[in-house]
């Protein structure tokens, strides 16, 4: 209903434009998650700068953008509080040793097992979170020094404004795609505000009202370039105690996170990332913070998705909005400082509206009851909470919910076709708990020279049904017989070894799912 894509091909000005975009978006977000964590803007900003930079180099989805976020910095708010910056900085380091180490054990694969109605409540969760956190830009410091609501004129322009950078982005592209709407969008509005002088409240205005007085005043968001120094906090096992918890959750969190955004990139352009690899590069990304002087992070879904909707999809749309952004702060803080909030405000609207699964709602009474259960369970968490523990408790109840569906071993019914092959038609999943029993189905001496196996009505879900497989195939052609496999996904195919020219295609009619294993990432 609300799709945003309009470009799906990946070209240099696509990057270039989209990466722009996206820096622009990432200011006040890296401002605000700073202050969320105890720490000042800049630290917030060289995060962003070198997550995107070191993350869209090094990890394992090109397109996807990664910063300064909420879900890692309410960890941090009460290291900080306690410990100090220092201590932040070494657990943000150690973070990000311990997800380099998740990607070289390669455990980046597991988050292809997140089932389908788990992805849908991350989604909606998703998209009610970043719309809920917009809402605080229509708040303003009084004269008391405490949080209002807009009120009068203000709150009607910013509103027009937010209105009228949505009414760009959805009717630009219908247009023209040389250039992002949300780019077109934030310049124009700028531009409108500035030209007629309107009393709107732009990024430095956020600023200020989340620093005390004595520093409102001569705020900025001009920097210098990050330096090299290693944490200032005692090398000892008592520090180690004190920073491991912080780190383990850090690490933990974003690469939930990272991952999540990996496979929902992967269903929107329809194509594939590496898990494994955007572990490590999240995990260089985190470790160089520590040593610079960041407050680290993760992937950022709402500014992914800006890129994505511009148009970005190679590694030069996330370079691109790192060094802008590093540009912004050393050489032009006075433009970004002037972009109203209400020009990003309607960007992330927009957003929301293209990010939330509204073919959900079309579900609702066609679907099982505890697929729904699980949709609004991780919905609900997720904005409760945060996106990964949302993750978790959707998985252990999507678990639940498969073991007690699932207790039968898989079925198969036999018969011979009108060519005289033997056919076995399975039911259910062939996963590393069901191996055993598929393995007991076949009478591989007795069968005829042509067997088919019809998947159909089932599909291999992980590596440990790759290797049965491939085990099966070699049984069969050591008797001298033909095996041949029907209706298996593409990434079935691609993993099979000895039995991948077995394999008949039907693009019609062969399912497209994936696979949990290390040699796709």
């Amino acid at each position: 209903m609300f799709s945003l894509i309009t470009n799906n091909t990946h070209n240099v000005k696509n990057d270039v434009l989209s990466g722009i975009t996206v820096a622009l978006a990432l200011v006040p977000e890296a401002v605000a998650f700073a202050f969320v964590a105890g720490v000042e803007p800049m630290v917030g900003l060289y995060a962003a700068f070198m997550m995107g930079l070191l993350t869209s180099i090094f990890g394992g989805r090109p397109g996807m953008i990664s910063g300064a976020t909420g879900a890692t910095a309410v960890v941090m708010v009460s290291l900080v509080a306690v410990h100090g910056i220092q201590y932040l900085f070494a657990a943000v380091l150690l973070a990000g040793l311990i997800q380099i180490l998740a990607g070289i054990f390669k455990l980046g694969k597991y988050i292809r097992i997140v089932p389908h109605p788990v992805m849908l409540g991350f989604v909606n969760g998703l998209a009610i979170v970043i719309f809920l956190a917009q809402l605080g830009q229509f708040k303003v410091v009084d004269a008391s020094g405490m949080w209002t609501w807009m009120q009068g004129s203000t709150l009607y322009i910013m509103a027009a404004l937010i209105m009228l950078t949505m009414l760009i982005m959805h009717f630009l592209p219908k247009f023209t795609t040389a250039v992002p709407a949300g780019l077109v969008a934030i310049v124009a509005v700028t531009l409108i505000v500035v030209g007629f002088n309107l009393d709107a409240r732009n990024v430095l205005d956020f600023v200020r009202d989340m620093l005390p007085v004595e520093q409102a005043a001569t705020a900025t968001l001009k920097g210098e370039l990050p330096s090299f120094a290693i944490p200032a906090v005692p090398f000892t096992l008592e520090t180690l105690w004190i920073i491991l918890p912080y780190a383990a959750i850090i690490a933990a969190i974003g690469l939930i996170e990272s991952l999540l955004t990996l496979t929902l990139i992967d269903e929107i352009t329809n194509t594939r990332g590496q898990g494994n690899r955007e572990c490590i590069g999240q995990g260089i990304a985190n470790t160089t913070n520590g040593f610079f002087g960041g407050m680290g992070g993760c992937a950022m879904i709402g500014q992914s998705m800006i890129n994505i909707n511009s148009g970005g999809r190679g590694r030069l749309s996330g370079i691109t909005a790192a060094i802008v952004l590093l540009l912004f702060i050393l050489f032009g803080s006075s433009l970004i400082e002037i972009i109203p909030l209400a020009a990003l405000v309607g960007v992330m609207f927009m957003v929301v509206l293209g990010t939330f699964e509204w073919s959900s709602l079309r579900l609702l009474g066609k679907i099982p009851a505890t697929d729904i259960f699980i949709i609004v369970l991780v919905s609900a968490v997720t904005v409760a909470t945060d996106l990964a523990i949302a993750v978790i408790v959707g998985v252990i109840v999507s678990a639940l919910v498969f073991a007690w569906k699932h207790a039968q071993h898989i079925l198969v019914d036999t018969y011979i076709d009108d060519n005289g092959y033997k056919v076995y038609d399975l039911r259910g999943p062939i996963f590393f708990g069901s191996v055993a029993y598929f393995k007991d189905l076949f009478d591989i001496e007795n069968d005829p020279e042509h067997v088919v196996i019809e998947f159909k009505r089932s599909r291999v879900s992980d590596h440990s049904g790759i290797e049965a497989l491939d085990n099966l195939a070699e049984k069969y052609q050591a008797a001298g017989k033909n095996l041949h496999l029907r209706h298996l996904s593409p990434e079935c195919r691609q993993l099979l070894k000895r039995a991948g020219n077995l394999c008949e295609v039907n693009v019609m009619e062969d399912p497209n799912y994936r696979v949990v294993s290390d040699e796709l990432g």
